[in-house]
């Protein structure tokens, strides 16, 4: 059954100019792009966005990195999409995941681990409706 998932290619891999080889490997997965944005998140985004952490103590830390500079957000659609995201994306810490998963190739640290995907279809629906229109998913 296809369903859908949400990402986003953090300020780390824009900058290093890796969007392209995220993306790629996405696509490869057999994920069909819904709807595709580079986005500049502001403070109050970013702390919208991740409100289900800021009690944890990473929160500022987290909000100021994902402010740091453009990211590009996606809708993406496959079968079984939010598990077989996470599991290309690898561990939270770039040093734990699996080689060849994206974190493991491009991350940098648990902070700045390249990638960002939803963790339930549940969450999936959130995410994509904080970025997207359901008109612009195509």
């Amino acid at each position: 059954m296809s369903n859908r998932t949400f990402t986003i290619v953090k300020p780390d891999s824009v900058r290093k100019g890796n969007f392209g080889k995220v993306i790629s490997r996405v696509e490869a997965e057999g994920f069909k792009i819904l709807g595709l944005k580079k986005a500049s998140l502001s403070q109050k985004q970013a702390e919208g966005f991740y409100a289900v952490h800021r009690e944890r103590p990473f929160f500022k830390d987290l909000v100021k990195y994902m402010t740091s500079g453009p990211v590009y957000v996606a809708a993406l659609e496959r079968d079984n999409a939010v598990a077989h995201l996470r599991k290309i994306m690898g561990a939270t810490d770039p040093t734990k995941a699996d080689a060849g998963t994206i974190r493991k190739d491009f991350g940098e640290s648990i902070e700045q681990n390249a990638i960002h995907g939803s963790d339930s279809d549940e969450n999936a629906k959130i995410e994509i409706a904080f970025f997207f229109a359901e008109s612009e998913l195509m």
